[in-house]
């Protein structure tokens, strides 16, 4: 078939939309796609690769503006990526504001580009929930020609709070198998301080209050009193120096390890025996595939897409929001019983490689860009 022209706009950071993104652009550049990234920095996970390339949005601060018109510049940007490149169509990751800045773009370009939005979560978990941008949401997901959602119960949400006019596809997100496997950690245990017979359980997040990562110490607290055991913190975020201050008073300075942000994430879920995911929302949860397909099982809550990826009592527990005596218990369950974690984490590979596995989700999306550019390509 035809090669194509793909179009991406998206968040060039850590977070999950940015990743997928990123790897989307990626798995579609070795198929054969040009693939021609518009965001404001270079994706961090942006390699370098003849089919992929990266146009800078830049932004002037003018008197005029108190704020930086990011989305105008954008949407410039954008209309000059479609005139200069001849492109097929748009992916856009989240309504907000970048699918905005694409239906402006098309308009400025005088285009008929078909465009992809796909829904992650806080543009419908947060902002849907805003009266003030509910509509600005609905207007970016209408002016859309596909819309699709990483996870079903995203895809609920948002024709139950949006109302939008547009039927909204589900297509998971998926796990980049060529660094998400059981690695060698080498020496990794010991360098952090932990003992060789202790238990490890370890998070993954942007810290933030959503993230409720009060929880996990809290939970963390009761597995000890059982289980020789260190928590693992990676990453940071604006509830880092409360969580210091907090893991400071419960005395707990030696048995919880603040890692920071790590590029050897394959390595630390190597030394780990459980993951946990307490949040309060979720759309999906891209750290528990990554933490499957390195055999961790996981604890999460009850919430969101989170239900959608851990099955309670085959690869890891569900708990309800705040239940951290139950999280504590099924945890002790997993580090107390070598066979039944053995099981779990067997589990915890089949999903990750059966279910979400990188060819046949990004096989989902290929049909669609051909769907949608029709009779174009090179």
């Amino acid at each position: 078939m035809k090669k194509l022209k793909v179009g991406v706009i998206c968040y060039p950071t850590l977070g999950g939309s940015g990743v997928v993104a990123t790897e989307l652009g990626k798995k579609m550049a070795e198929k054969g796609h040009e693939v021609h990234f518009i965001t404001s920095s270079k994706p961090f996970r942006l390699d370098v690769h003849p089919n992929v390339h990266f146009h800078e949005v830049k932004i002037d601060g003018y008197a005029v503006f108190k704020y930086p018109p990011y989305d105008i510049a954008l949407a410039n940007r954008i209309a000059q990526v479609i005139e200069q490149e001849h492109l097929d169509l748009l992916h856009v990751h989240y309504a907000v504001p970048h699918a905005i800045s694409a239906a402006l773009a098309k308009d400025m370009a005088n285009s008929d580009i078909g465009v992809i939005t796909t829904l992650h979560g806080t543009d419908v978990t947060i902002l849907g929930h805003d009266l003030t941008l509910r509509n600005t949401v609905r207007y970016g997901i209408n002016k859309s020609d596909i819309t699709t959602a990483v996870s079903e119960s995203l895809r609920q949400e948002t024709l139950s709070l949006i109302k939008p006019n547009k039927e909204i596809l589900t297509i998971y997100n998926f796990i980049d198998e060529e660094k998400y496997h059981p690695v060698d950690p080498k020496t990794l245990k010991s360098d952090l301080g932990i003992g060789k017979e202790e238990k490890v359980i370890i998070h993954i997040s942007n810290f933030r209050s959503v993230k409720r990562i009060g929880d996990i110490i809290n939970s963390f607290k009761i597995i000890r009193e059982r289980c020789s055991s260190k928590l693992l913190l990676v990453g940071t975020g604006p509830e880092l120096i409360g969580l210091h201050e907090m893991v400071k008073n419960e005395g707990l300075q030696e048995d919880i390890i603040f890692t920071g942000k790590r590029d050897d994430l394959p390595e630390l879920l190597a030394i780990s025996d459980v993951l946990f995911l307490l949040s309060e929302k979720e759309a999906f949860g891209l750290v528990l595939l990554e933490g499957f397909s390195c055999g961790v099982p996981a604890i999460g809550t009850n919430i969101g897409g989170i239900p959608e990826v851990i099955e309670d009592g085959k690869n890891g527990y569900l708990v309800e929001i705040g239940d951290v005596q139950l999280a504590a218990e099924r945890a002790l369950l997993l580090l107390e019983n070598e066979h039944l974690h053995e099981e779990f984490r067997q589990n915890a590979f089949h999903t990750a490689f059966k279910k979400f596995n990188s060819d046949s989700i990004v096989q989902q999306y290929e049909r669609l860009y051909y769907e949608l550019a029709g009779g174009k390509g090179r």
